[in-house]
C-alpha cells in the first residue's frame, strides 16, 4: 500500500460546557498567559465572553486580540504577530470560526518560525521547522473544522486573491468543541458552515488523495451533517451538537487527503467578492458533484446512501449519481441556500477567477482533471 500520513490533535474536547476544560489544560501545560484571538462580532455579543469568563474565575492572565476580519488578511496577521510579541504570551487560544483559527495559526507559525514573516511565503506546503506557538481552539461555528485541520487561509487584498497555507506544524495542540458556544449563530451562518462542512466530506471522499481511513470519517461526517443540519438551522440542541460533532469528523478526514475544485472556486469567490467561505462552496456544490461523477466510480452511491437515500442498490450508476446530487441539492434548498451566481460573477471577471482557481492548492486533489476552460463554464453555468 502507499504510504499515508495522518495527523490530528493531541487533545480534542466534546460536548455541552467542553470550554471548562481550558484553565486545565493551561495550567497542565505550564502557560502563564493566553493571547486570545477573536472577531470583534463575538466580542461585541458576548460569545468570547464566555471563554474569558473561564479564564477570570481560574485567575489566568491573558491579552485580547480582535483585529480579524471574516476573511483575514495578511495585515491582521502581521498586526497579530506585533501585538502577540508585546503580550509577553505564550499560548494562543482561538475563539471563532475559520477566520479566528486561521489568524492564530498564521502568528503562531510565524513567531516560531520568524524567517517566514513575509506571510505570503506560507502559501502551498509550508517548509516551516518549528510546530507554532500552542494554540487551544474553541469552534463557534460548525463548519470550517480549522480546530483539527493543518490548513489555513489568507486574503491577499492588494492581489485580490486567497492562498492556502499547509503545514503540520499548525495544528491546534487542543480542540474544545462545545455546542453550545454555537448557540447564537444566525440561521444563515449556520446554513452557509453547515453546508461548508458538507462539502469537505464530499469533496475529502471523492479526492484523489482519500483512502479506508478517510473514507471512514466522511461518510461518518456526511451521515450526520445530513441528519443534522436542518434541525441546526432551526436552532435545536440536538441538531448543534450533530453540527458540532459532524463538521470535526469531516475535518479528521480532509485535513488529511485534501479537497478539490469546489473550495478552489470557492477562495477564490471570496478574495473578489468578499462572499462567504461557506455561502461559496454550498452555491458551487451540486454542480461540481455533477461535473465530477464520472470520475468517481461507486462513490457517489454511498454518499446518496449516507445522506438517507433509499434503494440506492436498486439503482444503476447513472440513478445513483444522480441521486446524491439531488439529495445535496434539497438539503441545500431547504436550509435557504440560493445555488446561483447570479448578480455575484460579472462576465468580465470570469476568466482571472479560473485562472486563480485553477492555481488554487485545493485543485490538484480533484478527482477529475480539470483546465481554465472547464472552470470558466462551471462559473458560467451558475450566472
Amino acid at each position: 500500500m502507499f504510504m499515508n500520513r495522518f495527523v490530528l490533535n493531541e487533545t480534542s474536547y466534546h460536548g455541552a460546557g467542553a470550554i471548562k476544560a481550558i484553565p486545565e489544560e493551561i495550567k497542565a501545560r505550564g502557560f502563564k498567559k493566553v493571547f486570545l484571538a477573536s472577531d470583534p462580532d463575538l466580542i461585541k455579543f458576548g460569545i468570547t465572553g464566555k471563554v474569558t469568563a473561564v479564564l477570570d474565575e481560574t485567575g489566568i492572565a491573558y491579552t485580547v486580540y480582535s483585529d480579524i476580519k471574516p476573511n483575514p488578511t495578511i495585515e491582521n496577521v502581521q498586526h497579530g504577530v506585533s501585538e502577540f510579541k508585546n503580550a509577553g504570551a505564550d499560548c494562543i487560544v482561538a475563539v471563532g470560526g475559520g477566520s479566528s483559527m486561521d489568524t492564530a495559526k498564521a502568528i503562531g507559525i510565524i513567531i516560531t518560525n520568524p524567517e517566514f514573516e513575509d506571510v505570503r511565503s506560507l502559501e502551498g506546503v509550508s517548509a516551516t521547522k518549528k510546530p507554532c506557538v500552542p494554540i487551544i481552539a474553541v469552534p463557534t461555528t460548525a463548519g470550517t473544522a480549522a480546530e483539527v485541520t493543518i490548513n489555513y487561509v489568507i486574503t491577499d487584498v492588494e492581489k485580490k486573491r486567497k492562498f492556502v497555507c499547509v503545514d503540520v506544524h499548525d495544528i491546534p495542540v487542543v480542540a474544545v468543541v462545545d455546542p453550545e458556544m454555537m448557540n447564537s449563530m444566525p440561521a444563515s451562518l449556520t446554513a452557509a458552515t453547515g453546508m461548508d462542512a458538507l462539502t469537505h466530506a464530499i469533496e475529502g471522499y471523492i479526492t484523489k488523495g482519500a483512502w479506508e481511513l478517510s473514507d471512514m470519517f466522511h461518510l461518518k461526517a456526511i451521515e450526520i451533517i445530513s441528519k443534522s443540519l436542518r434541525g441546526a438551522v432551526k436552532n435545536e440542541s440536538c441538531g448543534r451538537e450533530g453540527m458540532a460533532l459532524g463538521q470535526y469528523i469531516a475535518g479528521m478526514g480532509f485535513s488529511n487527503v485534501g479537497l478539490g475544485v469546489d473550495h478552489s472556486m470557492a477562495h477564490t469567490l471570496s478574495a473578489y467578492y468578499d462572499m462567504p467561505h461557506g455561502k461559496a462552496c454550498a452555491t458551487l456544490l451540486p454542480t461540481v458533484m455533477e461535473y465530477n461523477a464520472p470520475f468517481t466510480g461507486e462513490k457517489y452511491r454511498e454518499i446518496a446512501r449516507a445522506m438517507g437515500v433509499k434503494g440506492v442498490d436498486d439503482m444503476s450508476q447513472e440513478e445513483y449519481r444522480a441521486a446524491a446530487c439531488n439529495a445535496v441539492k434539497q438539503l441545500a434548498e431547504d436550509v435557504g441556500i440560493t445555488l446561483s451566481l447570479k448578480g455575484v460573477v460579472k462576465e468580465e471577471d470570469v476568466h482571472a477567477l479560473a485562472l486563480d482557481a485553477f492555481a488554487d492548492a485545493c485543485r490538484p486533489g480533484n478527482p477529475r482533471d480539470t483546465s481554465v476552460e472547464e472552470i470558466e463554464a462551471l462559473y458560467r453555468s451558475l450566472m
